[in-house]
């Protein structure tokens, strides 16, 4: 079974028992359809409206069908790894509540890759006022999915030598380490911390110049 977003639209490819392959195509959030091409041996077809759907069936043919979609206001998926979290596979849970046959499938796949930018006070490893609750936030909605590695980037603007800054965002970094293991998110052998010092800015700037946007942390859960 496969996942995978082709363009604006969604494309579900599932197994059932009487059906090799089943390909639908699913309109993005804002109702845009896009295209799939389905090949088969030397069968060819093209899925372009909402809910179009391909079946290879057991014997070989490629079968066209549209699904009728079911209605709802309000979508949710309710998985061991999605429950409860702030909407972490949109297009999904759209797919999940408005196909219900595809639920089980969906609820089985593992959270998407999410990352997170956290900024620092000029010079140390204290988080800005507006990072502070970035990070609560952030803490709350890792307590609710299910956490692989992690891993935590440090930078630093360009006031300062290069050497001082080179310690002073793997500072940085450790500290958002040590938050997550403290915190309960995941052992320390499961996240990586290390300094990029003044090399990847986000804002290139001159020697010395005060950045707000270069003082960060990149945090990068799978």
């Amino acid at each position: 079974m496969a996942v995978a977003l082709l363009g604006a639209a969604l494309a579900l490819v599932l197994l059932f028992p009487a059906t090799k392959e089943m390909v639908v195509v699913v309109p993005s959030a804002d109702g845009h359809v896009g295209m799939v091409v389905v090949e088969h041996g030397d069968d060819r077809v093209v899925l372009n409206e909402a809910y179009a759907t391909s079946r290879i069936t057991s014997g070989g043919e490629i079968r066209l069908e549209k699904l009728e979609p079911k209605h709802i206001q309000s979508p949710s998926l309710e998985s061991p790894s999605a429950k409860g979290a702030s909407a972490p596979q949109p297009a999904l849970e759209r797919v999940a509540a408005t196909l219900p046959m595809f639920h089980d499938a969906i609820a089985a796949l593992p959270p998407r890759p999410v990352s997170f930018l956290l900024y620092f006070v000029t010079g140390t490893d204290a988080l800005t006022d507006a990072s502070k609750l970035e990070l609560e936030r952030m803490l709350e909605e890792l307590r609710r999915r299910e956490v692989g590695d992690i891993v935590v980037i440090g930078h630093t603007d360009r006031v300062g030598n290069a050497e001082a800054n080179d310690e002073l965002s793997l500072q940085r970094a450790e500290r958002l380490k040590a938050e997550f293991v403290a915190q309960g998110i995941a052992p320390a052998e499961r996240i990586r911390a290390a300094g990029r010092g003044e090399r990847e800015p986000i804002v290139p700037t001159e020697n010395d110049v005060d950045e707000p946007l270069n003082r960060r942390v990149e945090i990068n859960v799978r």
